[in-house]
């Protein structure tokens, strides 16, 4: 009997932090002692492996298995370390030759029958191994997909236990090699022209997509806030391949990928229900915190239905996400950091009661209050379109367009205005004229006095706060790009301002 050893990856968000798996099998009471901060889950792999080894075919040392986790220092958990300790364990009895687990990261959780179970965050896993110096890993076989996404890394599938000793023991034929990528990228979604009148809220729209604004739209219901929503995510451009990996690594941590899809190639849209609760909605859990609802939304739009009925607390929760751009979640096991960077869509109605006209509405005006309370005046501060939607009549019918603008045609235009955005941020690195810092643009594009006097007199009636007259100047670039113009005018200017005043016409 020897010491071996084998490599598995731990997950701290969507890092991973590479773990040496030590094996010892020598004299002493017969038994098995895992080392290394174990969770519950974790602690339990000691009788799946010893169960999966034994119906593998072949016989767990009758001796004292001792396993070491290192880093020891660091809590660990899951189950996606069973593979890389029955290796080492049958490593160390000299079941199979210890060199051949050199340089190779092993993934999956066993089931008692020895097959590979798959685990979540396989992709961030394989990444942080890469990073590491490994160079080979195997992964359950449903994962495979998404472990080919990693370059420069060989990766295998194994079905099961059996599968990977015979490859241990040297048949190179006996795990899966990836294939080719079968993916492709997913339905656009709904079309624009469904969506009859509301004009000024789709204009709303095509700026928000051009410029990566959040948008708060308000009204009684059908009047469309939730079917322009869904649209929005078909107006933005696809993700780049650095945006699409930094998506799939969230998705694969909550377990949302499959083998059919296993990059994420188009922006997430995500709706919660208004019951969600705060760690489900920033992120949270027993042990390390879970990726919540704004992290599956990154690069994509986080819609909230129904806003008001969210609650001040749950609204107030995404100050810093939106600010940010990512979350931090501590919990007893230590600090997350999860990305966090979407588009955010607020829908709600003007009052409880939410009637078809105004004028047939029974709420008190202090309840009407309480209500639009609820999205208090921080939050709103970093939403920087605001659309009243008003009851569709047969008047506004009679006007529309026939037919109306299609999402083709609205995101040509949208892809127009991002080019020119990317174009002149392209020394920063910046996608959209939402992400610039407002320093950058009064510094290095400053507007004339006469173009931002609108800003001004908002400012210096209390009107306007310094964060809301940034926002304002960063709607009147997108503005200006979907023109056309070189820099934004006075007239830009003003209509950002009046996306932030307008008030209700309830």
């Amino acid at each position: 009997m020897a010491l071996a050893r084998a490599w598995s990856v731990a997950l701290r968000g969507v890092e991973g932090v590479p773990v040496e798996i030590e094996a010892d099998v020598g004299a002493g009471s017969v038994g098995t002692q895992l080392l290394g901060l174990p969770d519950a889950a974790l602690h339990e792999s000691k009788d799946r492996v010893r169960a999966a080894v034994r119906n593998s075919g072949q016989q767990w040392p009758a001796h004292r298995v001792t396993l070491g986790l290192s880093p020891a220092s660091m809590p660990k958990g899951g189950t996606g370390y069973d593979v890389a300790l029955a290796c080492a364990v049958l490593a160390a009895a000299q079941v199979v030759p210890p060199d051949r687990l050199e340089g190779v990261a092993l993934l999956g959780e066993l089931a008692l029958d020895g097959r590979v179970r798959p685990v979540r965050g396989v992709l961030p896993a394989l990444v942080a191994a890469r990073s590491a110096g490994l160079r080979r890993a195997v992964v359950p076989l449903s994962a495979l997909p998404e472990a080919s996404l990693v370059t420069d890394l060989d990766c295998l599938g194994a079905g099961s236990l059996r599968d990977v000793i015979t490859w241990l023991s040297g048949d190179d034929t006996a795990l899966a090699p990836p294939g080719p990528p079968t993916w492709s990228d997913a339905a656009r979604g709904p079309d624009l022209a469904d969506v009859v009148g509301q004009p000024e809220a789709r204009w709303a729209l095509e700026v928000a997509a051009a410029g990566g604004h959040h948008l708060l739209l308000t009204g009684p219901p059908g009047t469309g806030k939730t079917m322009l929503a869904r649209r929005l995510v078909t107006l933005l451009p696809p993700l780049s391949v650095e945006e699409a990996l930094s998506v799939t690594a969230v998705h694969s941590v909550a377990g949302l990928l499959t083998e059919e899809t296993p990059l994420v190639t188009t922006p997430p849209f995500v709706a919660p229900h208004h019951s969600t609760s705060i760690s489900a909605l920033v992120g949270g859990g027993s042990g390390l915190a879970k990726p919540g609802a704004v992290s599956r939304a990154h690069r994509g739009v986080l819609f909230l239905d129904e806003a008001c009925e969210f609650g001040a607390a749950k609204l107030d929760s995404l100050r810093t996400a939106l600010e940010e751009g990512e979350v931090r979640v501590a919990r007893s096991d230590g600090v997350v950091r999860y990305p966090a960077g979407f588009q955010l869509v607020l829908a709600t109605n003007p009052c409880p009661c939410a009637p078809a006209r105004d004028l047939d509405c029974t709420c008190p005006s202090a309840v009407r209050r309480r209500y639009q309370s609820k999205l208090s005046g921080p939050l709103l501060d970093r939403v920087d379109l605001r659309v009243p939607m008003r009851p569709l009549t047969e008047a506004t019918i009679a006007a529309q367009p026939a037919p109306p603008e299609s999402t083709a045609v609205v995101r040509s235009r949208v892809a127009e205005a991002r080019a020119r955005a990317v174009h002149r941020w392209s020394e920063h690195g910046w996608q959209s004229n939402a992400q610039v810092p407002g320093p950058v643009l009064r510094r290095d594009h400053p507007l004339p006095e006469t173009t931002t006097h609108a800003l001004q007199l908002a400012l210096s009636r209390g009107a306007l706060t310094g964060r809301g007259a940034d926002r304002c100047l960063r709607v009147a670039w997108t503005l200006a790009d979907l023109d056309g113009a070189p820099e934004p005018t006075r007239a830009h200017v003003a209509t950002a301002l009046e996306f932030r005043e307008r008030t209700q016409p309830w």
